[in-house]
């Protein structure tokens, strides 16, 4: 098989996986409008919007760059005429979208309406009026949720570079040295390997740099970022992930990163010190250990998500550790891990309310953190694929406490 016929082999699967789910859920097709959704469908990432029918070859409508949108889809790419008759360009293609009669239920199609701006929908009921849109952001996040082998390649990848550059920045590291500057040393190395700068994240108003390179209460400093450590920022205006801080002997320094290559992420932590940590942190840090190696006993097919936060609740408690994991007071999350691939903060996520199985193909993020106000956060973060038997860990950085002299 050739390269060529293998992605068109991949996203046939993907569609036919999809297809497979609106037929299920009752919905005659799909509408997907987000960037991420639209790579995943297509292979390209373009303006404009991808329909995928229940039977059927779906259409990606480009409104730009259409030219570059027929030479990467690896589906039918057509220009988006006109917004405004974009229902009339839709009912060409797909005849059925407008024979409802009088009276009857419009066709019901599915909308990625959880990153859908409200302006956006608005505009879409008005320009397809033949259709019914509902939701069908739960069927998307679903269907991404277990990742094909090239998806695990591709986040393998993002590991070993991830691991080189972690390399680089711990032997460049030395006291006095800013948090920023020590961010920038691991940023310049991914990036010269490879990695697109940025990671994307599906949560509203959530945003996310390379990841977080912090020491001791600058750590700890709580923000608007939903994870257990936020980072004091540069400014009011960019409030998380590295500052201008100098990092100090004998004090945490928290090294939570990731690395994006071709679309696919991977995200890590290691935590360093120069010196020594104090003993709490020390014994928080090993706790953090523990929990990720208990984590691992129960990540397999079949395991339920919450069950495994749970365990960790419980281990964190029987540690004295409650009151500072995962975030400090208030500003605790309420998770163990999360799934990851094209965003940071995709399916299945170890956090009570999610009891669907654990399946095999899926891509967890464990990230059993403790944050201290007035010392820093200590933890321990890899990246697994759930195996038929099992799990096998992705992340390639070697996993230890790096004490520097």
């Amino acid at each position: 098989m050739t390269h060529l016929q293998a992605q068109l082999e991949e996203w046939s699967n993907r569609t036919e996986k999809l297809q497979k789910r609106l037929r299920e859920a009752g919905l005659q097709g799909c509408l997907v409008t987000q960037n991420v959704g639209i790579y995943y469908y297509t292979g390209a990432m373009q303006t404009g919007y991808l329909f995928v029918p229940a039977e059927g070859d779906p259409t990606y409508y480009v409104r730009r760059s259409v030219a570059r949108a027929e030479r990467e889809s690896k589906v039918r790419a057509v220009e988006l005429v006109s917004f405004r008759n974009f229902g009339e360009q839709l009912a060409a293609d797909y005849p059925w979208l407008g024979q409802s009669a009088s009276g009857q239920a419009k066709p019901a199609v599915g909308a990625d309406l959880d990153v859908m701006p409200a302006q956006l929908y608005l505009r879409l009921a008005e320009a397809v009026p033949q259709v019914s849109l509902t939701d069908s952001s739960s069927l998307l996040r679903e269907a991404r949720s277990v990742k094909s082998a090239y998806e695990i390649d591709c986040i393998s990848v993002a590991a070993n570079v991830a691991a080189d550059a972690l390399s680089e920045g711990l032997e460049a590291l030395k006291e006095g040295m800013t948090e920023l500057e020590l961010m920038a040393v691991i940023e310049n190395a991914m990036r010269l390997r490879g990695h697109v700068g940025l990671m994307r994240m599906r949560g509203y108003n959530q945003e996310i740099m390379t990841g977080v390179v912090a020491a001791g209460e600058a750590a700890a400093e709580p923000t608007y970022f939903d994870g257990p450590a936020g980072g004091r920022g540069l400014s009011e205006a960019a409030p998380q992930s590295a500052s201008l801080r100098p990092i100090g002997r004998g004090e945490p320094i928290l090294i939570d990163i990731g690395c994006c290559i071709d679309g696919y992420t991977i995200d890590q932590t290691r935590t360093a010190v120069i010196g020594a940590l104090r003993p709490e942190l020390q014994s928080a840090y090993d706790t953090a250990v523990a929990i990720i190696r208990r984590s691992e006993q129960w990540l397999k097919p079949g395991a339920i998500p919450e069950d495994l936060y749970a365990e960790a609740l419980r281990m964190a408690s029987e540690a004295g550790l409650s009151k500072h994991f995962m975030g400090f007071g208030k500003d605790q999350v309420k998770f163990l891990g999360h799934g990851i691939g094209l965003e940071i903060d995709e399916w299945p996520v170890l956090a009570r309310g999610f009891r669907s199985a654990l399946e095999a193909g899926m891509v967890i993020a464990i990230e059993p953190k403790f944050t201290f106000p007035e010392w820093g956060v200590v933890g321990i973060e890899n990246t697994y694929v759930v195996t038929e038997t099992g799990y096998r860990p992705l992340t390639q950085s070697p996993e230890r406490l790096f004490e520097l002299p």
